[in-house]
């Protein structure tokens, strides 16, 4: 992966200092650190509106790309503990590009119809078409994930499924889609003071779900699950990133920052027309 230069508030290209190498432990990640942003809240917002019109710009044209006869698309797949701010950034960073050029799919827990199926087939219905960013709310990860954490899975299905995401995503990287894997990291901590804040609040009574509770007691267990998962999946083509989401506006500041790197590197084209220009301007005047 290539050095990009830095700027736009940061001290070094988020891609480079937040992308997954060999040796890295999820546990040495201070979930509240700021890196490579050395200015604060305020001025984190600011640049976050800011970027707002580059990225949108940057996703019209692959999307105008794409509508031309392009193939290619971009798919952020987004994957964290409950309360990690995984709605969030889909609607302040996603959600400041053209939505008809959006994809998004949220992965709930399978239906009996998808239980029939391999854990990818309901993922391969939701992929981005040409020219669209999709964006995917929780993912296949789901599979190795929950799965690892409440044994529904024996270890060699678990291996199966790793090899078979690594395939996957390699197939989707030559066939044209640059992939984005975030992990939010938040701490437990962290976590708590959100749920706490859903129940002081009555308009936030519908995001709180007493399920969330026995998954919190695992805590340690999803850790380890997230780890071994990282490790066991990030490629070049398609590299995990693991953001420290205690501070809401820094995540979403990094998501966006790496949506702006990874549109930069594909450098969508407008289209060229497929009719003649003055051909039609006549057509037009006299209409």
């Amino acid at each position: 992966m290539g050095k990009r230069k830095a700027g736009h508030g940061f001290s070094e290209a988020p891609e480079d200092f937040l992308v997954v190498r060999p040796g890295f432990r999820l546990a040495d990640l201070d979930t509240a650190a700021t890196a490579g942003f050395a200015a604060g809240k305020s001025e984190g917002e600011a640049m976050l509106t800011q970027r707002d019109p580059h990225l949108a710009d940057l996703q019209e044209r692959l999307f105008a790309e794409g509508k031309g006869g392009g193939s290619r698309s971009i798919l952020l797949i987004l994957q964290a503990m409950d309360t990690a701010g995984k709605g969030g950034m889909i609607s302040h960073v996603v959600g400041a590009v053209d939505v008809q050029g959006v994809q998004l799919a949220a992965f709930k827990s399978p239906t009996d119809e998808e239980k029939k199926h391999d854990f990818l087939w309901r993922v391969e219905k939701q992929l981005p078409g040409p020219g669209m960013l999709g964006c995917f709310d929780r993912s296949h990860y789901e599979d190795v994930l929950i799965h690892r954490v409440h044994g529904w899975a024996d270890a060699d299905e678990l291996e199966r499924r790793y090899s078979a995401i690594q395939d996957f995503e390699a197939h989707l990287h030559a066939s044209g889609t640059e992939i984005i894997k975030v992990m939010l990291h938040i701490s437990k901590e962290e976590q708590g003071r959100r749920l706490t804040a859903r129940l002081d609040d009555p308009t936030k009574y519908w995001k709180y779900n007493p399920g969330d509770l026995s998954e919190r007691r695992l805590w340690d267990s999803y850790m380890e699950a997230y780890q071994i998962a990282i490790e066991r999946t990030s490629a070049p083509y398609a590299p995990w990133y693991v953001v420290p989401a205690d501070n809401k506006w820094y995540a979403r500041l990094v998501v966006q920052e790496l949506l702006v790197a990874a549109l930069e590197r594909m450098d969508p084209q407008w289209p060229a027309p497929a009719f003649d220009i003055e051909e039609q301007r006549k057509l037009l005047a006299a209409s």
